[in-house]
């Protein structure tokens, strides 16, 4: 697939049996910069569309999950305000990551995972995942190996656009 015109693009099954989506947070829901205040705190930023769109795909009982290599209290507050109950923070290893989540009730088959970074890749190859997405700003070498790059990058909306597509390929997209 390898596009970024989400547009014209024609739905397929991976797209249309589509059970959860697994995403990265550092550069796929922010855009990987990471801020660290005079006081030690730790600032991300988030699109407020993103939020919408994740509680969005909830809604029309698409998973969501967040496996991240860093563990910070911003994630867990944001997973929080989401409503995200399948999170993994700190994951050394994002497939027995994703593992961890099948065990406590994530769904173990049609999943996309969405990354930006060779750690993603690890994910990328677990037998779950059947849609691999990437972002325009992400490492080469993972948007080589995605199925589909997006037209918007890391932390400026992504999720807004992989929620339309896959809600409109489900026939679930509750706007004209």
């Amino acid at each position: 697939m390898n596009t970024s015109d989400s547009e014209t693009q024609p739905a397929d099954d991976r797209t249309t049996h589509l059970q959860g989506i697994v995403f990265d947070v550092d550069g796929v829901l922010t855009d990987g910069r990471i801020i660290y205040s005079d006081a030690g705190h730790e600032l991300k930023q988030f699109h407020v569309q993103d939020g919408a769109s994740i509680k969005l795909l909830a809604a029309h009982e698409i998973a969501v999950a967040i496996i991240t290599g860093r563990s910070s209290p911003v994630v867990t507050r944001r997973a929080e305000e989401l409503g995200i109950e399948y999170l993994v923070q700190g994951a050394g290893n994002k497939a027995a990551a994703l593992e961890e989540l099948i065990a406590q009730g994530f769904p173990a088959a049609n999943l996309a995972a969405v990354g930006d970074d060779l750690a993603d890749l690890q994910i990328f190859d677990h037998a779950a995942v059947t849609l691999a997405i990437s972002v325009p700003n992400g490492h080469p070498a993972t948007r080589a190996r995605a199925d589909w790059v997006t037209g918007r990058a890391g932390g400026d909306g992504v999720v807004v656009e992989i929620a339309e597509r896959i809600l409109k390929a489900q026939n679930k997209w509750p706007f004209a």
